[in-house]
């Protein structure tokens, strides 16, 4: 196969990616267009400069021919900045009452032994938009701490966890500490005391 300049043989992989995102807080649009070529990017499409991006070298060709093309770069940011978002808002009130749901997780604390860290586990809670974090006196910690990934349950919602590192904490201090769970939309926060009546033995983290 030749496309310019280029010839390949062989099995390849061409990819194609577009569509847009929509913040239902701030009504703000973003669109995305671009192409891979065996699982590596090869061009993409810059909205805000309307010219299109070169991630390797063999693509540059394609992006002045693109770049001089006006009518197609009119007809995808018209796209992507209206027909996109239009049919995404359409599908969203369609689905409205389950897609827009908000739904509160249950929150426990957990450890393995008296000193190893104890992890907060928020699960069940929707949408995904979420954080999970450890205080102290009031104030988010950002060291001795370890925050996990959020990830899918089998029932659509999601589950999120964070450890804590307790080893040089004194026993008087847990008191000064709670996990803080807070989902958008959703104004009051979800605050668990960090206390050893609080505390469940974990035999390992599993999805729920």
């Amino acid at each position: 196969m030749c496309y310019k300049l280029l010839c390949i043989s062989g099995v390849h992989i061409y990819q194609w990616m577009y569509g847009c995102e929509w913040d239902d807080e701030t009504n703000d649009t973003y669109g995305f267009h671009q192409y891979g070529f065996d699982g590596e990017d090869w061009i993409s499409l810059d909205m805000k400069t309307e010219t299109w991006v070169a991630a390797q070298p063999q693509a540059v060709i394609t992006k002045h021919k693109w770049d001089n093309d006006q009518a197609k770069m009119s007809y995808l940011k018209y796209y992507h900045t209206q027909d996109c978002p239009e049919w995404g808002k359409k599908y969203v009130n369609y689905g409205r009452s389950s897609l827009m749901r908000k739904e509160l997780p249950s929150v426990s604390l957990l450890q393995k032994t008296s000193s190893s860290q104890v992890t907060c586990l928020a699960t069940g809670f929707y949408p995904h938009r979420a954080d999970l974090f450890w205080r102290k006196d009031g104030e988010e910690l950002h060291e001795d701490v370890d925050k996990g990934e959020i990830l899918p349950n089998h029932d659509g919602t999601f589950q999120m966890s964070v450890d804590l590192n307790i080893s040089s904490v004194a026993p008087e201090d847990w008191e000064k500490y709670d996990c803080v769970f807070q989902l958008s939309g959703v104004k009051d926060d979800l605050v668990t005391k960090l206390g050893k009546r609080r505390i469940f033995p974990n035999e390992g983290k599993t999805q729920i």
